[in-house]
């Protein structure tokens, strides 16, 4: 300012009316922080009567909270025996007389008076600059929001969505370094799925900074608030404040991503600035955490149901198939049974037909393999003490699996009875194991465990309490597209002829057919884990069926009425009924049997297909017959075993039921016990 003064005022006036009359409010204090002047404009800024202010420290202009650290930073500037100029441009929060709080924007400035040093203060309410500023910035938030939703819509998989989210984020807060982490079941650590300009020291660091139980912990269910640096309990997280000092790093943004259950991950920001995230960024990670959350979720299901649509149409497939195999073997089975019978004095060729009946018996357990995935097998399930099955189980595969394979088996004492059938469960136990053995062809860790889970329904499993079998190892895991095929029947990654494909789908089929579910994780180099949920309390009982395996022979004098569509077939039933002694009767469908039974009152026996074509089934033949001949005995065959889900295709639990393809004694001691069971009746 030009030292000379004009000659009607003097240099102090000057000063006076300049500092009255400037548009911005002026506060002067001392070295001590005391006001000493000021002008009309800050005390109405602050609400205060004219020199109401002077002699007060100039701390009580600010809210409680800030007045300490005010004091140390207005104690430094001020003791700098070097102080200059700080134009206007720092921020701070101001109070009013009446208690309300405001932003301002301040400027000092040191003024010299005589030995004394005081400073000036210009202050200005950002009030409104603050809000305009704020609605830009929620704009641009608005805008990248929307930008990353419909990614999330349009991305073919969610994959596409999580590689593509941290760079939106980025350029959405202007801020350089975004990573997206994921909870690993197998690890029990947080692992990262895409990040923006992570530091390579803090890639490796940040598992342990933020161990994973601890960081899905600091986030209960349902809760979507994020967490700051501030925020974060140093207890719990000691390792993190000094990797991020480290890094350059002075604030963290974390915000959880839900699951339907739990956190199944969270988005972290970090800046290198202190204090650095308001409300306004993080309600922008928590819509961008809800927008992903739900495309994640959504991408899941679309793939269960996929996937379990494709199992089922392959499921009904395989049944139809394994249907008309079981009856392409019992032909085949029949006609060798017989010409064995009729060539009994040439032991050359015995043997011959004796090597084909055990191919035979091989094709029929493949059959009931490929029944097993279909869900039409013939279950019987019973309470199933869970310890005693896995301490068995144990015993078993120490045998089995060699030294090289660690085994562990774990069961807590509130585990209940699993309700499933023991011999299929230990099959589908033993048939993991041995995938788990052949994961690891150098060795490795086999974990078996069971536990307590109840549930409420998620459409997929009923509500109720389960038994919860786990099945991990630490072997080479399978990549995502074997992975998507590894329950599908016939799919395998093994050499030919070390494997049929039939081992998973087996235990898929068992496991839904028995009312529970199935779920695999597997990734490379981490090994895999198969989770078999089962119920733990029983249906209704299931009907018995009649075990395969050797039997005598009985023979009888009755008449037997034989129901069967497929003529090779019935004829093979005849053919092994006469020889052991029984008079028949034949019929192609279930109502030309009726029509017999009302025409043949000496039809002392039904032996009937439960599929028979496109009339009526063998259960509701037995239900019609029952009304007519309610004392008749009864015995069913299948090689599909069920025949629909309607209730009239249910299967009746006092009926028998004979296994497809059969042998003659195996029938002949069939028909003896429905024999019985009538007469017992």
């Amino acid at each position: 300012m030009n030292t000379q003064s004009a000659p009607w005022m003097g240099e102090a006036d000057l000063f006076r009316s300049l500092f009255d009359t400037a548009p911005d409010a002026m506060i002067v204090v001392d070295r001590q922080g005391r006001i000493v002047l000021t002008n009309p404009q800050a005390e109405r800024l602050f609400g205060y009567a004219p020199g109401e202010l002077a002699g007060n420290l100039v701390e009580m202009l600010l809210p409680e909270a800030a007045r300490g650290s005010h004091v140390r930073h207005r104690d430094n500037y001020m003791g700098n025996p070097r102080v200059r100029p700080m134009g206007a441009g720092y921020e701070l929060t101001g109070i009013r007389r009446s208690g309300e709080t405001f932003p301002v924007e301040i400027g000092l400035s040191p003024i010299h008076a005589g030995n004394s040093t005081l400073f000036a203060a210009s202050i200005r309410d950002i009030s409104e600059t603050r809000r305009v500023r704020q609605a830009l910035t929620r704009a641009r938030h608005d805008t990248f929001a929307a930008q990353i939703g419909r990614l999330a819509l349009e991305a073919p998989t969610y994959e596409t969505a999580v590689e593509s989210t941290p760079a939106l984020i980025a350029s959405a807060l202007e801020i350089g370094t975004v990573v997206l982490l994921f909870a690993d079941s197998r690890r029990n650590q947080l692992a990262i799925r895409s990040e923006v300009a992570l530091p390579p020291s803090l890639r490796e660091s940040l598992a342990s900074a933020l161990p994973q139980a601890a960081l899905l912990g600091e986030f209960p269910r349902n809760t979507t608030g994020g967490a700051t640096l501030k925020s974060l309990d140093a207890v719990r997280f000691p390792l993190l404040r000094p990797a991020l000092a480290q890094a350059g790093f002075r604030d963290i943004a974390i915000v959880p991503l839900l699951d339907r259950y739990e956190p199944m991950g969270a988005i972290v920001v970090l800046s290198k600035k202190q204090d650095a995230f308001e409300r306004d960024a993080l309600h922008f990670l928590q819509s961008v955490a809800n927008l992903l959350a739900a495309a994640i979720q959504r991408s899941r299901s679309e793939e269960q149901l996929a996937h379990s649509q494709r199992l089922e149409a392959v499921g009904q497939l395989t049944g139809g198939i394994a249907h008309d195999f079981n009856n392409l073997l019992t032909v085949v089975s029949g006609n060798l049974q017989l010409m064995e019978a009729g060539l009994a004095d040439h032991p050359e060729l015995g043997e011959i037909i004796e090597s084909a009946l055990r191919a035979v018996d091989r094709g029929a357990a493949l059959t009931r393999k490929l029944l097993a995935f279909a869900r039409r097998q013939r279950l019987m399930p019973r309470e199933v003490a869970t310890p005693q099955l896995l301490a068995d189980l144990r015993q078993m595969l120490q045998r089995t699996l060699g030294e090289r394979i660690s085994i562990s088996v774990e069961c807590g004492d509130d585990v209940p009875a699993v309700f499933a059938d023991p011999g299929e469960l230990d099959a589908a136990l033993l048939n993991l194991a041995l995938n788990a053995r052949d994961a690891m062809p150098r060795g490795g860790e086999l974990r078996i465990s069971a536990e307590r889970s109840v549930y409420a329904g998620d459409g997929e499993l009923d509500p109720g309490t389960y038994v919860v079998f786990h099945v991990a190892d630490t072997g080479a895991g399978m990549p995502p597209e074997v992975l998507a095929r590894a329950l599908e029947p016939f799919f395998t990654t093994k050499e030919a002829g070390k494997g049929n494909g039939l081992g998973l789908s087996m235990v898929y089929g068992f496991v839904k057919q028995s009312g529970g579910r199935v779920a695999i994780e597997s990734a490379p180099g981490v090994g895999t884990r198969v989770d078999l949920h089962l119920p733990a309390r029983a249906p209704n009982p299931a009907p018995q069926r009649v075990a395969a395996g050797a039997a005598p022979v009985h023979e009888g004098r009755e008449t037997i009425l034989i129901v069967e569509d497929e003529p090779d077939v019935r004829a093979i039933a005849t053919a092994f009924l006469r020889s052991l002694g029984y008079t028949t009767y034949e019929a192609e469908s279930g109502e030309i049997a009726l029509d017999v039974v009302a025409a043949h009152p000496d039809v002392a026996f039904l032996f009937s297909d439960v599929v028979l074509g496109s009339g009526m089934t063998g259960y509701e033949l037995v239900r019609e017959v029952r009304k007519r001949r309610p004392g008749l005995p009864v015995l069913l065959t299948s090689g599909y075993e069920r025949a629909g889900s309607e209730p009239e295709d249910a299967p009746l639990a006092d009926v028998e039921m004979l296994r497809k393809p059969y042998r003659r004694e195996q029938l002949g001691a069939a028909v003896r016990k429905a024999f019985g069971a009538a007469n017992a009746r």
